[in-house]
């Protein structure tokens, strides 16, 4: 699979701050290509906001007018890349560090809520899919350079395979976080 990706600067990741537009983002990227008026019903918005926050997405590269559908009344947009990537060296300038944390605190916030609605809808699934199903973690002792390395070689993985197309096959989410455990590295132990 060829996924087309970003890694924002610090000024674009802004626009991502708020965790309305990761879930717009995440919608036209899983759902493809829709109007303000189809986001802000599926999003239970009005259109004025959800208009709004595609522009902002819209001007820092997100988000592209999809110009092969609809006429001069609807604007119809699209994902302009399949994935948000992090640059992962910390911000000496304050201000960039502080975007890049409210930026993290929205995609925890996005992530959160569907693993959240993932949980509600077991129940619903079929017992194949219930078993291709885990909520699970796993703690082990690494240095940052194994880690690191362990984090790439998964997204490797992950980025090299392909997709389905059969009747059967739906978009699957993988989430990753990894991360030392809280109060181990830079706080207190507890």
């Amino acid at each position: 699979m060829d996924v087309t990706s970003i890694t924002p600067s610090p000024d674009a990741l802004k626009a991502l701050t708020h965790p309305l537009r990761l879930r717009m983002l995440g919608t036209l990227r899983i759902d493809g290509p829709a109007t303000a008026t189809t986001l802000a019903t599926k999003l239970g918005l009005n259109t004025g906001a959800t208009s709004y926050h595609l522009r902002q997405l819209e001007r820092h590269g997100f988000v592209v007018e999809d110009t092969e559908r609809g006429n001069a009344r609807d604007r119809w947009w699209r994902a302009a890349h399949q994935a948000t990537m992090t640059d992962t060296v910390r911000p000496a300038d304050p201000g960039e560090k502080e975007t890049l944390e409210a930026y993290l605190q929205s995609v925890v916030v996005v992530m959160t809520q569907t693993l959240q609605r993932s949980v509600e809808e077991l129940g619903l699934l079929t017992p194949e899919w219930s078993d291709a199903v885990t909520y699970s973690d796993w703690v082990t002792r690494l240095s940052p350079a194994r880690a690191k390395d362990l984090i790439q070689r998964v997204a490797e993985m992950l980025s090299a395979e392909p997709e389905e197309e059969g009747e059967d096959a739906v978009q699957y989410v993988v989430q990753l976080n990894g991360f030392p455990y809280p109060g181990r590295v830079g706080g207190s132990e507890e």
